[in-house]
This record gives C-alpha cells, sequence and structure tokens, in this order.
C-alpha cells in the first residue's frame, strides 16, 4: 500500500470556534497536508506556547509550525494582537501565518501584509484549494 507524502509536519490552528477547528483539522488530515495538528482555541494561549519554545535549547521540529492559519476575530485577543506579539518575538524560526477569516474587510487583508510571516489571506472554511495553493 502506497503512502500518501505530507506537505507539511505541523500546523497550528489558532480559532476559537471549536466546529470551525474540527472541520480545519479533518481538511487538513484528509488532504494529507500534515499529520500534527496543534489546536488553540485562543490567540494568548498559541502566543504562550511560542514563548515556551523560545526558552527552549534544543526544539523538537514536531514543535515548530510549518503554517499557522489564524483567524482574526476572536474575543480577548485577536488575530491581531497575535500578529503583533508574535512578531515581537523574533523567534529563531520560520512559521508561515495563513489568515483565515470571515472578514469580508478588504482593510484588513491590506493590513496583513504589513507583517512579515503573513503569506496568504482566506475566507472561511478551509478547503482543499486553499492547501493546494501553499
Amino acid at each position: 500500500m502506497k503512502t500518501t507524502p505530507l506537505k507539511c509536519s505541523t500546523i497550528m490552528l489558532i480559532e476559537d470556534n471549536a466546529i470551525d477547528n474540527f472541520i480545519n483539522e479533518r481538511i487538513i488530515r484528509n488532504c494529507f497536508f500534515s499529520k500534527t495538528v496543534l489546536v488553540h482555541t485562543n490567540a494568548s494561549s498559541a502566543l504562550e506556547y511560542f514563548k515556551n519554545i523560545k526558552k527552549m535549547e534544543n526544539i523538537s521540529p514536531v514543535l515548530i509550525p510549518d503554517y499557522i492559519f489564524l483567524d482574526i476575530n476572536m474575543p480577548l485577543m485577536d488575530g491581531w494582537g497575535f500578529l503583533q506579539g508574535f512578531e515581537k518575538l523574533n523567534l529563531p524560526f520560520d512559521c508561515k501565518i495563513i489568515v483565515l477569516t470571515a472578514s469580508v474587510n478588504p482593510a484588513d487583508e491590506e493590513k496583513t501584509k504589513t507583517y512579515k510571516n503573513v503569506v496568504g489571506f482566506f475566507s472561511k472554511p478551509l478547503s482543499s484549494t486553499v492547501l493546494d495553493l501553499l
């Protein structure tokens, strides 16, 4: 039996909606995009994750997401707060960030271009078409 190679080692979802997380994780796995999917239901816990990783000496590659799928509109800390905090961390590794949002505001897409790690802006829901573009 032939196995399909995965495109990525690890993906992180930062999304406050549990149903969206469930669907996104299923799409990622069914499209053989990544085996490891880290899920954070709020931006501040995801930022804390990266602060803790930065303190580690020998970081396992599986802990570093190749892509972060980030929702913009979340309570407490939104996606913008995450992006600002993420850039300030100056991590010793790169993560590509995909903004995956329900926002239809063109200004949001323009604003994402000011963040160096953001490589894409897509409307929810995640689809195999989006994954094929990465």
